[in-house]
């Protein structure tokens, strides 16, 4: 039996916090950084079926330890379970006005091995569990597993999409949700022009925003008019697969030497998750990627779910599903110091209808794609 977790708990010395912290103990600290925000919502305003909201970001993500133990108390089994973990608090801005996008606190932890329930991580894994609050009405706990990594991660190599994530697509093309199952996203290196035909045609870049085609900068106040590239990813590719700029800083290392390894932590609120295998193709073979420890799940606000049935309004953007990778990266230069760097690619699926002919009304799961790269600070 383990020794008893004490009911008075003092913090103890700073490396045993962060022994405590497993794979998680570099995570701690300020970052700071760029990324890049898409997502589509409802557009009752103009009275368009969606606006395409497009950001380039800049980050501010801070991690502080929890000094002491979190005591889980048991009853199905003899010992108490104790918790690890850090609190956060992470502000997105647009990197062009400065304008507010995101702000949202929360807590990583980490979860030793159980005998009731019974869970177990791989060899060399953690258990770990994020949980969100985000500010327009949603409370989020998505859980899944930490392991190491030797390695370029986010490249795509050896059979692997994203080098270390467990998931297989971080696809921004809308996807139908059937009424029995699981819904598919779609594959990396899709676009909705091509899958859809025509689709939505504010995915497509080569059609001006406007009244009719809402997506930014239409209505920005100061207008900002999207680059043709970032860091020398073509606008519409990196409309298509955000995670491709987390590739272009990776290429960019790789081709100058350096070399890295760390940790990289995988989540979702729900297990499994179904992909489908061939880009712009919806018919394609489906796989289920039902990662290791995964679960949780999403709460909203009544207005966020609606309170009508599909058919007569529906949600207004129900959030549905959140799956995340993040790689804390130890990156070594040639001939430089090393340094940390943090990147993530997450995927908020939110629900809401469409008006085809009416009164016919279809409910979609459309991506809200997220990434960045960040690097410590002094904060």
């Amino acid at each position: 039996m383990a020794d008893r977790i004490p009911n008075v708990r003092i913090a103890p010395d700073a490396e045993t916090v962060r022994a405590q912290l497993g794979l998680l103990r570099d995570f701690a600290g300020t970052w700071e950084g760029y990324g890049f925000n898409l997502i589509a919502r409802p557009d009752a305003k103009d009275g368009t079926n969606l606006y395409l909201e497009l950001n380039q970001t800049h980050e501010v993500l801070k991690l502080d330890t929890i000094g002491s133990s979190i005591p889980n108390r048991a009853f199905g089994q003899p010992d108490d379970l104790e918790l690890f973990g850090l609190t956060y608090l992470q502000k997105i801005s647009d990197v062009v006005t400065g304008g507010a996008l995101h702000i949202e606190p929360g807590i990583w932890v980490t979860q030793g091995s159980t005998a009731y329930p019974p869970e177990t991580a791989p060899a060399g894994a953690q258990i770990i569990a994020r949980m969100a609050t985000i500010p327009h009405g949603n409370a989020v706990l998505a859980e899944g597993i930490a392991e190491q990594f030797e390695g370029p991660p986010t490249l795509t190599a050896g059979g692997s999409q994203y080098a270390f994530s467990k998931f297989p697509s971080f696809n921004s093309t809308p996807f139908p949700i059937p009424a029995t199952g699981l819904p598919a996203f779609n594959a990396a290196g899709s676009s909705e022009k091509l899958t859809a035909s025509p689709g939505f045609t504010q995915y497509d870049l080569t059609i001006a925003d406007s009244a009719t085609n809402t997506r930014t900068p239409f209505g920005n106040t100061p207008p900002v008019a999207l680059p043709s590239n970032i860091l020398g990813v073509p606008m519409q590719d990196v409309v298509n697969d955000p995670i491709l700029l987390l590739q272009a800083v990776i290429n960019k290392q790789v081709s100058e030497g350096h070399t890295f390894k760390g940790s990289v932590l995988n989540i979702a609120t729900q297990v499994p998750l179904s992909f489908l295998t061939v880009p712009n193709d919806p018919k394609s073979a489906a796989q289920e990627i039902s990662l290791t420890d995964g679960g949780g799940g999403i709460e909203n606000i009544p207005f966020l779910e609606g309170g009508e049935p599909i058919g007569a309004k529906g949600p207004n953007a129900d959030t549905a599903t959140v799956y995340a990778t993040f790689w804390i990266e130890h990156v070594y230069p040639k001939n430089e110091r090393h340094f940390t760097q943090l990147q993530y690619a997450q995927m908020v699926v939110l629900n809401f209808p469409i008006l085809t002919l009416l009164p016919k009304v279809v409910l979609l799961g459309w991506p809200h794609v997220s990434v960045a790269t960040l690097r410590k600070t002094f904060g």
